[in-house]
């Protein structure tokens, strides 16, 4: 079945780094657009970045020019650096994967960006 596998999250000083990343099986990788969801305690599900099979990417606006989205198709595995990071960038992280009406989902992980 299909599965896609986020790497870690973990908790990081304001102001630091990381970078997530998401690994698909069991699709034709380079037909689906790709991106991050993340969601924070009390608020709603925000799309933070996409990249689109067709190779256009977007960001949130709470995001652009902090985060950068990237893939890789040979590796089925879509990234997520995210510099400059802030408290409120707290939130659980969810890739996807999707094409027309099916879409697939990561298992979340969690971004701790606290001193």
């Amino acid at each position: 079945q299909v599965q896609l596998v986020e790497s870690e999250g973990g908790l990081v000083q304001p102001g630091g780094s990381l970078r997530l990343s998401c690994t698909a099986s069991e699709i034709t990788f380079k037909l689906y657009a790709v991106g991050w969801y993340r969601q924070a305690p009390g608020k709603q599900r925000e799309l933070v970045a996409v990249y689109e099979s067709g190779g256009t990417r977007g960001y949130a606006d709470s995001v652009k020019g902090r985060f950068t989205v990237s893939r890789d198709n040979a590796k089925n595995t879509v990234f997520l650096q995210m510099n400059s990071l802030r408290t409120e960038d707290t939130a659980v992280y969810y890739c996807y994967a999707r094409i027309f009406r099916t879409e697939y989902w990561g298992q979340g992980t969690q971004v701790t960006v606290s001193a």
